[in-house]
């Protein structure tokens, strides 16, 4: 899986020759999201007494009935790829080799539960740089 690229959008209309991913179904999550901002970092956790990153994305897609696996990797595997510049409120940002994810939330900024010793907080997307991997749309 070539997985450390950014994805294009050909003149075709493609995202690396597949299909444009529709408008996402899912901007409600970044209010959900926001209601954890401050919750504490804690590895394996999926609950509001602490979250790692793919449990965090999990719990809020949860909350608007959409079942993830708790592991970014797996859910690197779920929906469908869009360009970094197609980015839509809801898309799930990836990072460092598909070992970090959030919840892109506009204006070019991200939500996330970071490592240990942080909290769930708000990140700019820019700052990531070349860990910077991808995003799905779900």
């Amino acid at each position: 899986m070539a997985a450390s690229q950014d994805y294009a959008v050909g003149a075709s209309g493609s995202v690396d020759g597949a299909a444009v991913a529709p408008p996402s179904q899912y901007t409600g999550v970044v209010g959900i999201a926001m209601r954890y901002l401050g919750t504490p970092y804690v590895w394996g956790g999926a609950s509001p007494a602490g979250f790692d990153c793919s449990g965090f994305v999990m719990y809020v897609y949860a909350q608007v009935g959409v079942s993830l696996p708790h592991y970014s990797g797996a859910q690197w595997n779920v929906g469908v790829p869009v360009s970094r510049s197609d980015l839509q409120p809801g898309d799930l940002v990836f990072f460092d080799g598909l070992g970090h994810v959030g919840i892109y939330i506009g204006g070019g900024q991200f939500i996330h539960s970071p490592e240990t010793g942080d909290v769930v907080k708000i990140s700019p997307l820019m700052q990531a740089g070349p860990h910077y991997v991808g995003a799905r749309r779900i």
